[in-house]
């Protein structure tokens, strides 16, 4: 029997801050975000905005975009942050590319994000299963672009190269956290291993856009967020994602503290200076939050970035 979060049974109780009146998610289309949620139970998915409780669910699913979790909704990690299931997993579902697809394509989407629960369990961590979402995504809707949100593929040798191999239009793993702050909040990651998995990324396949994530709150300072920023950046990462920790239950890593909105805007400020493509900086940012958007402002970028190499 899967139980939630066995391993923080014994933790100590960890209040939970009430929320600052600038964290607010919306529901900007009632009637849209009921259609999203019978497409998504009609092909029986798992979504990572329900699984992992995004704030930004009724937002996003009014817009008809939902962030795909494959492989199913258990996990084999624990990280202190996270309020997906942590248990032994099923064994993978064979026709979920398939399902995937179609619901994607009933969703009509532009660009469809897909990600992932850690899967250690599994030979090369899942990524054979990521290439079929992929490719079979890719067969039913050529006009849709594609970005995953990958685990690590900590230990699995080169399989994470099987994913690059399908081409998604974006690469995504999220770093979350400064490296003094692993051994709590990521205790079954390396931060290391996470930088080299991006810069390997893109050294394969210099057309793919790579994406990373950084969670604040949970207890970093400002130099140490300046030197993940760096580091990012040496792995030749294109788009920084930065947002507020909230805490999903009392058992999971304290909240250390809110960020004010203009410390966000100052964060977003210093990340844009030390070059990278495009920077998502405030308290309701997630990974797939808005992610069509940075995408098409990705694509410009290079595209303005290409052109004024060529003039000079």
């Amino acid at each position: 029997m899967i139980t939630r979060h066995p391993e923080k049974i014994n933790k100590p109780i960890n209040p939970i801050k009430k929320k600052p009146n600038w964290i607010r998610s919306k529901l900007t289309n009632t009637q849209e975000f009921f259609s999203t949620k019978t497409i998504v139970n009609q092909f029986n998915l798992k979504t990572v905005c329900e699984e992992a409780n995004c704030p930004n669910i009724t937002e996003c699913w009014s817009k008809r975009h939902a962030t795909f979790l494959i492989m199913g909704d258990t996990c084999t990690r624990a990280c202190g942050f996270c309020d997906v299931i942590t248990g032994k997993p099923k064994p993978l579902n064979p026709i979920e590319p398939y399902k995937i697809s179609s619901a994607i394509k009933k969703l009509n989407l532009k660009h469809a994000v897909i990600t992932s629960v850690d899967r250690d369990d599994l030979d090369d961590g899942g990524a054979n299963h990521f290439y079929q979402v992929i490719t079979e995504t890719k067969k039913n809707n050529p006009d849709t672009t594609i970005e995953v949100l990958t685990p690590d593929f900590l230990r699995k040798g080169d399989s994470y190269k099987k994913v690059i191999e399908a081409k998604p239009d974006v690469f995504n793993h999220n770093i979350e956290t400064v490296p003094a702050l692993y051994r709590k909040v990521k205790p079954g990651s390396r931060y290391f291993a996470s930088l080299e998995l991006l810069k390997n990324a893109k050294k394969i396949d210099k057309n793919i856009f790579t994406k990373s994530g950084l969670m604040v709150g949970l207890g970093e300072n400002k130099d140490e967020i300046l030197q993940v920023m760096d580091d990012l950046k040496s792995a030749n990462v294109d788009f920084l994602t930065i947002g507020q920790y909230l805490q999903p239950s009392v058992k999971h890593h304290p909240l250390d503290r809110y960020y004010k909105l203009e410390e966000f805007e100052e964060l977003g400020r210093v990340a844009k200076s030390k070059g990278f493509l495009l920077v998502s900086s405030s308290p309701l940012t997630r990974s797939s939050y808005h992610a069509d958007e940075d995408f098409a402002k990705l694509q410009k970028n290079r595209i303005d970035q290409t052109n004024a190499q060529s003039i000079s």
